[in-house]
């Protein structure tokens, strides 16, 4: 047999490739069945010896922001994330929100804004670590600190934050849902995630349920393993341990107005956890700002100041908040701090934070880098500033008032429901928005004076008899009764709002009107509980504005007739305009002299504005959801707008600079 030198050489190659084939796949067999002993899985632990966190058996610190995944436009994820990085930053810090996620009952969304596996992916590829704070619970100035509003009517009575089986029983779906999503970014998976919360502050609440919370260190160490750290983050007060948890990494949140306490801070986080490394997981270099209070500034010296202090101690530091970012739409919460006041979080989660809500480096964040330069090495990252645009004034024309026949077919949320008594927001499904509540008033004496009351309203009732507007009543101001002349049988309208839920020390905070409505002759001890309501409800969702768009962009809706000037007397008006884009840049939505209401921009929901209330004037309006050409505007004026006289129509400015502080 003849055999050529082609032949044999042809034999050895093939021959090398299956060797290395074989080679490959023995390699990877070994890796991923760990029978490779050489192979060291990635780990971050705690070294209570040296008080330190260990990356890979070697001693690592932290130097972490906040920015919340849903309080930026997705498209500016990545900017934000790389002048994150240009600070010398090394992890980033967001919390999951359920509700964002699990709007309804069954119903899960992982899209969009909510797309949290691509914020991850982005802040991977931009070299971050993640510390991911799931709750359930988050608080974060969200409405019903991130919790959904649909658990209080599945469950009525449910106890949040507890050992109640419902409460659990709900908790470990979502985490059925959620975890799966997240195992393959966890570190010891060779993902980003460092560290995963257990709770949220829970020393704060009430309940001190240690069962709860060993349940919920359990369920969420079902997925997280050994692959990441389980930690608790507190207040540093007697209470906080209530919020320690049994082999559960602690840590505590603090201001830099605390730093000159700081040994004390960290002698009650060492009552806990007598060794490990410090940690404070919400240094605050700003603070959250209500409506109609004073917008929260903090000097941008003293927090760089009180972060060296927390870096000479070795400690490891997240700001909250680095990157503040916006509550678009509804999702804004409030606050009752124990003195019964309610007070709504405005629609700007600016926070006064390192950088602005459009995304810029602030003067904190200047002397924050040189801080960490002097303790580590900080990237060169040019930073490529955020270009705003005054597009100038806007004319708003009256489309159909919100009581109308015309309103309800459009912007309804199905047809009308009748009940006894009046149905609640979470009764309808409804997250936020407005509900209409209707009655007819019957055995009214001709000439007497009527007192009206709403108890237990939540939280602001726009009051009409016959389509006439009678006044305001108001949860936040205390104000639940007004006087009513000139009845006969006539019909009684209340167009109640949802301005958030609370947020942090939660309870029930269902919305609506929760207790009796009655009317009584203001000299007379008669009270007459009034009954037979009809509930229209206004969930002011991306369907309807889409419907009210399409109409006017098609001429099917024609613009209506408006004989006043500032005060909207027959009730709210739903107003449209347009403006031109050459070049997309974020700019600014100035209500000034309007009333209160909520805007979109081509339908989205830039959030609530109340220029009456202040401090915040001028809504936020990221370039993203712009786009070349004509730009749709669409405003639900609650109460007055800035018309002077009939024949014109009112207008708002696009401006290209934020006001907070009015």
């Amino acid at each position: 047999m003849k055999v050529h030198c082609r032949d044999v050489l042809t034999m050895v190659v093939s021959g090398l490739a299956a060797a290395l084939i074989v080679v490959i796949l023995g390699c990877f067999i070994l890796r991923y069945t760990g029978a490779d002993k050489n192979v060291i899985k990635p780990s971050f632990t705690v070294d209570h010896k040296e008080n330190t966190f260990l990356l890979d058996g070697k001693p690592f610190q932290y130097i972490s922001g906040s920015f919340h995944y849903f309080r930026a436009h997705p498209r500016a994820w990545q900017k934000r994330l790389r002048t994150m990085k240009a600070a010398g930053l090394n992890a980033i810090e967001t919390y999951v929100e359920w509700s964002l996620h699990n709007p309804h009952d069954g119903e899960y969304v992982w899209t969009d804004i909510a797309n949290v596996e691509r914020f991850i992916e982005l802040a991977q590829a931009e070299g971050f670590y993640i510390i991911l704070r799931p709750g359930p619970f988050i608080c974060a100035e969200r409405d019903n600190g991130g919790l959904p509003h649909w658990l209080f009517t599945k469950y009525p009575g449910i106890q949040m934050r507890t050992n109640d089986a419902n409460y659990t029983q709900e908790v470990s779906v979502w985490y059925s849902k959620l975890m799966p999503r997240i195992q393959r970014f966890l570190y010891g998976n060779g993902g980003p995630i460092i560290m995963v919360q257990v709770e949220n502050e829970y020393g704060a609440f009430y309940a001190c349920d240690h069962d709860y919370l060993n349940w919920l260190r359990d369920e969420t160490r079902k997925y997280v393993k050994d692959n990441a750290l389980l930690f608790t983050t507190d207040i540093p007060n007697d209470r906080i341990q209530c919020g320690k948890i049994e082999g559960v990494f602690a840590t505590i949140d603090f201001g830099f107005d605390r730093v000159n306490e700081i040994d004390n801070l960290w002698k009650i986080l060492r009552s806990v956890q007598p060794t490990g490394p410090l940690v404070n997981s919400e240094f605050y270099p700003g603070w959250l700002t209500h409506w109609q209070e004073e917008n929260q500034r903090r000097d941008p010296k003293s927090v760089a100041e009180g972060f060296r202090k927390l870096l000479e101690y070795k400690a490891n530091v997240n700001f909250y908040m680095f990157f503040g970012g916006t509550n678009f739409g509804f999702t804004a919460g409030a606050n009752d701090f124990g003195d019964s006041k309610y007070t709504p979080d405005i629609t700007s989660y600016d926070y006064d934070a390192v950088m602005d809500e459009m995304g810029n480096v602030t003067k904190k964040f200047e002397l924050i880098r040189e801080v960490i330069r002097d303790f580590r090495e900080v990237p060169k990252i040019e930073i490529v500033p955020e270009k705003s645009f005054a597009y100038g004034r806007v004319e708003m024309a009256p489309v159909m008032n919100l009581l109308s026949q015309e309103a309800r077919a459009i912007l309804a949320k199905g047809k009308a429901r009748s009940s006894l008594k009046p149905m609640t927001f979470e009764e309808l499904d409804q997250y936020s928005g407005l509900i209409l509540y209707e009655t007819s008033l019957q055995g009214i004496i001709a000439g007497e004076t009527y007192v009206l009351t709403l108890n237990d309203l939540r939280d602001r009732a726009l009051v009409y008899v016959d389509q006439q507007f009678k006044g305001i009543l108001s949860r936040q101001n205390a104000n639940f009764s007004i006087t009513l002349n000139d009845l006969h049988d006539s019909k009684l309208q209340l167009l109640v709002e949802n301005q958030g839920r609370i947020n942090f020390n939660i309870a029930n905070d269902t919305k609506g009107i929760l207790g009796a409505i009655t009317l009584q002759p203001l000299n007379a001890d008669k009270v007459t509980i009034l009954n037979d309501w009809l509930n229209t409800a206004f969930p002011l969702e991306e369907p309807q504005v889409t419907d009210i768009l399409t109409g006017v962009q098609n001429n099917s809706l024609s613009f209506m007739e408006d004989d006043t000037t500032a005060s909207l007397h027959r009730g709210p008006v739903i107003y449209y305009g347009e403006f031109v884009v050459t070049e997309e840049h974020h700019t600014y939505l100035n209500p000034s002299g309007w009333g209160k209401g909520v805007a979109f921009v081509n339908g989205f929901n830039i959030g609530r504005y109340w220029p009456l209330a202040g401090p915040q004037i001028t809504l936020y309006v990221p370039q993203e959801i712009l786009h070349k050409g004509r730009n749709s505007l669409v405003l639900l004026e609650y109460e007055q707008t800035n018309r002077k006289e009939p024949g014109t129509n009112p207008h708002i400015t696009l401006d290209d600079k934020a006001q907070l502080d009015g």
